[in-house]
């Protein structure tokens, strides 16, 4: 199979292109092209907003008639379709203000630029009447137009004096004018930069030891005295004994630090902690204060034992059914009926 993508193509020997028959296309036929959306627009029939960068297949043709051209410039005609309704919408190339026009199917919405160039035309046609109207006006205006050019001419030329400083104080190429003048001052100014930069230079230049510091610095932290030496008063310590930090210092320093912080820390809770429970337990009393009705206290008085004699203890005994012996206990059915004859026998 043969490669579609090929650079070159066979050519017959016999070729010839003369007799290869063209296309015929219409005069004015549309040309599909691709496009994005010069502006936001609106469509008038289901009112979706199309944005600006929208990107469409659009038809454009050349636009007929007496303003189908500005200038000798042709004007085109685009037609695309809404997204929601697929109503044609066509807009207008516009060279006389480097814009796109609306014609039919949408509107264009406001901007706030096109807005401002209006109000600046409209600003300086009204200020082009009133010169023709009013000569005192027309004066006025030109009088405030010279004092706004010289004031811009005065920066202008301030600026362009600052300018000069500058080059001739980098390059040190002043005139002098005597003791003091500004060749002079210059030459200082660039002697001290020069300086400056030596410093810094050696600066970097400079080693650095294992305690962090270049030569000078640990001249320099040497050379500060502490405690009673700094008022030139004779001490029997020995110099030797002022010592540096180590990392167990500087690591027992770090823990104490942490073990005050965790406790400041603890000891803020506590006091939040307490501090919400009481103002909880506040508002719950006074809730219970309100809801509670109000009661009338009553207050109970106790009343004093009176102690009696042990006689008057004594409680009246309930009378109790004395069951009588039987005489025949012994024997189970006599007895029972004895006891009902004798009972007989009394009631009688």
């Amino acid at each position: 199979m043969g490669e579609r993508k090929v650079l070159n193509k066979y050519i017959p020997a016999d070729f010839d292109p003369r007799l290869v028959p063209r296309g015929k296309k219409p005069k004015d036929d549309l040309v599909p092209v691709r496009m994005m959306l010069p502006f936001s627009i609106q469509c008038s029939t289901c009112s979706s907003f199309m944005y600006r960068g929208r990107k469409f297949n659009s038809k454009k043709e050349p636009m007929r008639g007496p303003d189908g051209k500005y200038l000798g410039i042709q004007r085109f005609r685009f037609y695309i379709k809404c997204t929601v309704c697929s109503r044609p919408v066509t807009f207008l190339t516009d060279p006389k203000n480097a814009d796109y026009e609306m014609e039919s199917g949408a509107t264009r919405n406001y901007e706030v630029h096109k807005d401002r160039e209006k109000t600046d035309e409209d600003i300086a046609l009204e200020r082009e009447q009133e010169d023709k109207s009013d000569p005192m006006k027309a004066l006025e205006n030109r009088v405030l137009d010279s004092q706004r050019e010289m004031a811009d001419l005065d920066n202008l030329d301030e600026i362009k004096a600052m300018n000069m400083r500058h080059v001739q104080l980098v390059s040190g190429k002043g005139t002098a004018t005597g003791a003091g003048g500004f060749d002079e001052s210059a030459k200082a100014l660039l002697d001290v930069r020069e300086a400056a930069s030596k410093v810094q230079n050696a600066n970097i230049d400079e080693e650095i030891n294992e305690n962090g510091l270049t030569a000078s610095e640990e001249a320099m932290v040497r050379s500060i005295k502490f405690g009673s030496a700094a008022n030139g008063q004779n001490t029997s310590v020995d110099k030797t004994s002022i010592q540096r930090l180590g990392e167990d210092d500087e690591d027992e320093f770090e823990q104490r630090r942490r073990k005050d912080e965790a406790l400041l820390e603890k000891q803020q809770k506590e006091l939040a902690m307490k501090t919400k429970f009481a103002a909880e337990a506040k508002k719950r009393e006074s809730d219970s204060d309100r809801s509670r009705p109000a009661v009338i206290p009553v207050i109970k008085a106790k009343r004093r034992r009176v102690e009696s004699a042990p006689s008057s203890k004594k409680k009246k005994a309930d009378p109790k059914p004395v069951k009588k012996p039987d005489s025949d206990s012994d024997d189970g059915c006599g007895g029972v009926l004895g006891g009902l004859l004798g009972a007989y026998g009394s009631d009688s």
